[in-house]
């Protein structure tokens, strides 16, 4: 039997900077200045992140890249294994990802790449809670997405690892 079933994406496109909640300028600005610190000589992609926790701190990280590309790290995959070394007592509530090319103060749209996805699902079932995933999306505008779910609906999680493992 076949049966036709639709994923949807639920988001808030924020059309402008005053459009933000305060806490969520802050996040991005702290995501953006991550990007002053990447190293990416080779992409010339400069990514920030940054996640503010539930007891209202912050965290922020960059890409990080080496002449070996694997052995290079995306803004996300940085700063969520720093998180999970140092300050997983306070869960995170929202994660801001901006990127800009470089010699540019202009932002740019950023998504997650896959991996970085799988890496902030992993997250967020190590936390069990969703946390808001906030991108920068160009033209002065942020998209708001409510869960990594969200992006990676069919997903390798946990609990995969459960049903195929008697």
């Amino acid at each position: 039997m076949k049966k036709d079933f639709q994923i949807r994406l639920d988001a808030t496109l924020y059309e402008c900077w005053e459009d933000l909640p305060a806490d969520y300028r802050q996040l991005i600005l702290e995501a953006r200045k991550a990007t002053d610190e990447s190293y990416a000589p080779y992409s010339q992609f400069h990514v920030g992140a940054a996640i503010l926790l539930a007891d209202g701190s912050m965290l922020r990280a960059n890409n990080q890249e080496n002449a070996s590309y694997p052995c290079g790290a995306c803004a996300e995959q940085s700063l969520l294994y720093y998180y999970g070394t140092r300050a997983k007592q306070s869960p995170i509530v929202a994660m801001a990802i901006t990127a800009r090319r470089a010699g540019s103060q202009e932002f740019i749209k950023i998504t997650p790449c896959g991996k970085c996805r799988q890496v902030m699902l992993e997250t967020y079932h190590r936390q069990k809670q969703a946390y808001v995933i906030l991108l920068e999306y160009g033209k002065g505008q942020f998209l708001s997405l409510p869960s990594i779910e969200v992006l990676l609906p069919c997903n390798f999680n946990p609990e995969v690892l459960q049903e195929n493992n008697p």
